[in-house]
């Protein structure tokens, strides 16, 4: 059998039919060598069970700097927001995670569940009397990040901003190129998030920023400026970018399965289990963040050099037929469920009670309140947010 030519991660024709080339390169090439189009080397991990070798492995580290890789250059704004937990490991790692663990317990975000009741009928409210919106900007972004924005403190209103600065992080493939063309938006962000602290640190209020800041001014080697800065910046991006696509690819995967969504319509207690299927199915982050070979690693029948990026794809783990029977079909009562869209091992998603909770309340809110929900638009040109990181469509136009 011929080898599979690389993988055109910056191609236009590759996120629409993502799902077609990973079940190729889990058949025939399962861990696959591709460039970046700057000419880094990146492999990309397909089958399940490598993947969670993958995201157990300590020889693929977080800290590039570790190794002595040269990542991204030496901007000095996104060094000041890049020491987060996503790109550190143990001991450094369990210290930052520690700080904020508290704050996402299942039970204190069981807490929430009134107010994300509330936000979620008030976006509802707004848009009722039109019969119509755009289910990505009317609904499952404002959600997520009204949601995050309150925790942290910062204003509900700044909430567009922070969604541009989102994407200028998140959005296309991760290049040399793209990142120094994003330098402008990441120093705004940057600047934003500082003068947040600042104002914290002149007058603590009740939120988590305070909480952040407190620790950070306790000193003793608990959190830096660079890890307070890069804190927040993660928690606002992650906080809000995964619920956003949880709803979005949900929504859109119930209007093209109509006698699921009934099911679902006629039966709220198979919310949890939907939920986790939806995760399953159309996972909202594709990838998790970039690894780094710390020596040569043997992975599914690939030499991975010391130094080179590793990619764990988890949408094309959890649509191998090794973790579950069908796994192209959407079966929302689908038990045992052992997906892996939260990651897994020490860098499992801190939030995931979070969007678990996030995802039911504004899936079950929009089938109770809009039950002839309808595509305005042919499924087929719906256009995918450019980004190897995360995975849901740009915009959603529904009718109801």
């Amino acid at each position: 059998m011929p080898k599979l030519a690389p993988v055109d991660l910056a191609s236009p024709d590759f996120k629409p039919n993502a799902y077609a080339i990973y079940a190729r390169l889990r058949a025939e090439e399962p861990v696959h060598r591709t460039t970046l189009p700057d000419g880094r080397v990146l492999w990309l991990v397909t089958r399940y069970d490598d993947c969670v070798a993958a995201l157990k492995d300590e020889r693929l580290v977080k800290d590039w700097r570790s190794i002595g890789v040269d990542l991204f250059g030496d901007d000095e704004a996104r060094m000041q927001l890049d020491r987060h937990m996503l790109n550190t490991d143990p001991p450094t790692h369990t210290r930052l995670r520690a700080i904020v663990n508290k704050a996402f317990t299942p039970r204190l975000v069981e807490g929430l569940r009134d107010r994300i009741q509330g936000i979620a009928d008030d976006l509802l409210d707004q848009v009722q009397g039109r019969g119509e919106m755009d289910l990505v900007a009317d609904y499952a972004f404002p959600l997520p990040i009204i949601v995050i924005a309150e925790l942290l403190g910062v204003p509900v209103a700044d909430r567009h901003r922070i969604r541009a600065w989102s994407d200028a992080v998140i959005g296309g493939v991760p290049t040399r190129d793209r990142i120094d063309r994003a330098a402008g938006m990441i120093r705004e962000f940057k600047d934003y998030i500082l003068g947040m602290v600042e104002e914290r640190r002149k007058a603590p209020r009740e939120d988590l920023l305070s909480a952040l800041v407190h620790v950070e001014e306790e000193g003793a080697g608990k959190l830096d400026e660079k890890e307070l800065l890069s804190m927040v910046f993660l928690l606002l991006v992650a906080g809000h970018e995964t619920t956003v696509n949880l709803i979005a690819n949900g929504m859109l995967a119930l209007l093209a399965h109509p006698a699921e969504r009934e099911k679902l319509r006629a039966d709220p207690s198979l919310m949890r289990s939907a939920i986790e299927e939806l995760l399953r199915y159309d996972s909202p982050v594709e990838t998790a963040t970039f690894r780094f070979a710390r020596e040569d690693v043997e992975l599914g029948g690939a030499v991975i050099p010391k130094g080179d990026v590793v990619v764990v794809v988890l949408g094309s783990a959890n649509r191998d037929p090794a973790l579950t029977p069908s796994p192209e079909s959407l079966d929302l009562a689908r038990e045992p469920n052992r997906h892996i869209a939260f990651g897994l091992g020490v860098h499992y998603c801190l939030g995931a009670p979070l969007a678990r909770l996030e995802g039911q309340i504004a899936i079950g809110t929009i089938l109770r309140r809009m039950p002839n929900l309808a595509l305005k638009v042919a499924p087929e040109s719906i256009q995918l947010r450019p980004s190897l990181l995360v995975r849901g469509p740009a915009t959603l136009p529904v009718s109801f």
